[in-house]
Order: C-alpha cells, then sequence, then structure tokens
C-alpha cells in the first residue's frame, strides 16, 4: 500500500502550464520536472492574458495568503492553501456575488446577527477574522 505525506493521495500532473519568469529557467526546477516526467507547456510570451483565471487566481492567492505566512514543507502549503480556500469560498463576500459568498451556508442559524453581540471568528491560522453570531 503506498503511503502519502498528505491526507489523499494524488498523482503527478502529467502537464505543467507556466510563463517565462526566470525563476522556472532554474536548474534545479528543470531537474524535478524530469525526475517527475512532467512536461512543462509555456505560454504566449508576453501575453498576460493568454490563462485569465490562472492570472486571477494567482492575483488573489499571492498578496491575500502566500505573502503573509510562512510555509516550511510542501504539505503545510498544502494545509494552508486548504484552510485559505475554505475561507475563501465559505466566508470572504464577493462584489460579483453582491455581498454573498461562494458556499451558501445551509446552517437556519446563519440569519442576520445582533449587532451588540457577536464574536470573531479566526481563519487561516488567524490571518483573517470575521464576525459571527455569539
Amino acid at each position: 500500500m503506498k503511503k502519502c505525506a498528505v491526507s489523499t493521495c494524488q498523482a503527478a500532473p502529467t502537464y505543467l502550464s507556466s510563463d517565462h519568469d526566470p525563476l522556472f529557467r532554474f536548474h534545479q526546477w528543470q531537474a524535478n520536472l524530469r525526475i517527475l516526467d512532467v512536461k512543462e507547456i509555456k505560454t504566449v510570451p508576453y501575453a498576460p492574458l493568454s490563462h485569465p483565471f490562472v492570472e486571477r487566481l494567482i492575483g488573489t492567492i499571492r498578496p491575500e495568503c502566500l505573502d503573509r505566512m510562512l510555509f516550511w514543507t510542501a504539505a503545510d502549503l498544502e494545509r494552508k492553501l486548504l484552510d485559505f480556500q475554505r475561507y475563501y469560498n465559505g466566508h470572504r463576500t464577493h462584489a460579483g456575488l453582491v455581498g454573498r459568498t461562494p458556499e451558501l451556508s445551509a446552517d437556519p442559524s446563519s440569519r442576520c446577527a445582533d449587532i451588540r453581540s457577536y464574536r470573531w471568528q479566526p481563519h487561516c491560522r488567524g490571518l483573517y477574522q470575521t464576525p459571527m453570531a455569539a
């Protein structure tokens, strides 16, 4: 039986899309891709909008999460990204959804809270906090 460092085993990807950032030219990066048998597909040069969804994701995760915390291992990074995903989809309001969250709460106690009685619920190891009905 194969053991994994993280809770769920996932196969390595076959392809990896990257841009022309100098970081992707380092010998160690190239060696890791060869070892994992992953084929790198470069984006179109000087076309930052070639992958708009990925660019938007990176533009959200980097300043709101990765620039504010340290991670020590790949498993630690994965845990912290999953914490951020739960916060982002379950508690963070989105302007495109008229102030709602992507995951609508099925909890009947999620009605309007009394502004005089609330507590702060920490997310992402205290990086973000949301007011919750007490």
